[in-house]
């Protein structure tokens, strides 16, 4: 008889074979099927099948030539499911821990590390470590520092200042960046084969980074130098996505790293304009934590100064 279902205790009841067997019947359709692949009886099968639904307190199958799962059994097949992807997961991941490995790997990047090899660092790394997941999380620098500095984060791909010599951190520098001035496919200047002057730019709308970001103060800096400190942004983002679109749909000019540019230039999705003179942007470095660090963690970097070295050659 099945049992009226209580809030909790029913989990504690269920037993991971019970989730197993769940799924297998429900592949299979029959209880005969069933219990032939998984070399049982049929009233094994059909034991097993009763154990659940005593256990969760309601009926999980509707019973004819072919079994069908009720509304309490697709939820029970949406926990097994849940359940036992986790373990598989965990236990992954224990694996790893245990061969002196992590599962995971929290990459932090502002727009220059990841159009200056990230994403080829990331293809060549997991050529060695197919088991290792990356999560990519880009911003402003500041915000991803604060992750490294809580060990939220592995690694930052950014700009070498002063923050990257705080106590505790250790860096390398993948390659040197500038600030460019970009347009998109939706500028009147697109279609035009001479460059706009600078003149003509001052009187554009632009999209640059917050104030912020060291691509602003760069670009900011350069504005002083040319007499046009007064130059206000229309558009203040710290995402590509959006930038980009304003660039594709609007009358823009925007501000970015020039290994973004470059990206987005080779894409055909940006023209770059010539400024007369290089904005300086800084050495971009891997940065992470002394004390946080591991073998994973080692080799990623190494693949990450590899697809550097390699895009930055001739």
């Amino acid at each position: 008889m099945i049992e009226k279902m209580d809030s909790s205790n029913w989990a504690r009841r269920l037993k991971i074979k019970h989730l197993e067997l769940f799924l297998a019947l429900d592949e299979a359709g029959t209880l005969t099927q069933a219990a032939g692949r998984l070399h049982m009886t049929q009233s094994a099968m059909s034991h097993w099948l009763a154990e659940m639904e005593g256990v969760v307190g309601t009926p999980l199958v509707v019973r004819g030539r072919k079994l069908q799962l009720t509304p309490s059994g697709q939820l029970l097949k949406q926990l097994a499911i849940n359940v036992l992807g986790d373990i598989q997961h965990t236990g992954k991941a224990l694996s790893a821990v245990a061969a002196g490995r992590v599962p995971r790997l929290n990459i932090g990047s502002v727009w220059a590390g990841i159009a200056g090899g990230l994403p080829q660092a990331i293809s060549a790394f997991q050529e060695l470590h197919q088991d290792v997941a990356i999560s990519i999380h880009d911003g402003p620098f500041a915000s991803l520092l604060e992750g490294l500095e809580s060990r939220a984060m592995d690694a930052v791909i950014g700009v070498l200042d002063a923050r990257a010599h705080r106590d505790g951190l250790e860096h390398k520098v993948l390659f040197e960046d500038r600030v460019a001035v970009v347009i998109g496919r939706g500028s009147k200047f697109w279609p035009q084969p001479a460059a706009p002057t600078f003149a003509q730019l001052l009187r554009a709308r632009w999209v640059m980074p917050p104030g912020s970001t060291l691509t602003r103060t760069q670009f900011d800096a350069f504005l002083l130098e040319q007499g046009a400190s007064w130059l206000a942004p229309r558009a203040e983002t710290a995402s590509l996505a959006m930038m980009q679109a304003l660039l594709s749909k609007g009358d823009y000019v925007g501000v970015c790293s020039e290994s973004m540019a470059d990206e987005m230039v080779g894409a055909g999705l940006f023209r770059k304009l010539p400024m007369g003179s290089a904005i300086r942007f800084g050495p971009i470095t891997v940065m992470w934590n002394s004390d946080h660090v591991n073998s994973t963690l080692k080799d990623f970097i190494a693949c990450l100064r590899s697809a550097c070295r390699e895009l930055q050659r001739p």
